[in-house]
């Protein structure tokens, strides 16, 4: 139950920060709901794998790397959910820092209950 609270809670903050940014655009609720649900599949298993495979680089640029990283899952993201639309690969790194961002202000409120 508390993991389809977080998923409604980050397509929230999806339909939040897609009013905010320009370059991003999600149609409807049940499309940022997909959004929601796409990337924290992505964050959970591609990305490890990622980090791990690119940990060199990430060490060399002091984990600013990890953003790279965000940007481009949210830009997979992007290619195979219709009706989100993101313009860009800086977008998409801007969008992932405000996501995660809100995620965290989101689930500290969530583990305090």
């Amino acid at each position: 139950m508390k993991y389809i609270f977080k998923v409604l809670l980050t397509a929230f903050a999806v339909l939040v920060i897609a009013k905010i940014l320009p370059g991003v655009q999600v149609d409807s609720y049940g499309t940022a709901i997909w959004v929601a649900f796409i990337v924290g599949i992505l964050f959970s298993i591609l990305k490890p794998i990622l980090v791990i495979l690119t940990l060199p680089v990430t060490i060399l640029t002091l984990g600013l790397f990890l953003f790279v990283i965000n940007a481009a899952m949210i830009l997979l993201a992007n290619s195979w959910i219709d009706g989100f639309s993101v313009s860009g690969f800086w977008i998409a790194l801007l969008f992932s820092i405000i996501l995660s961002f809100f995620e965290s202000i989101l689930h500290k409120i969530i583990e305090k209950d």
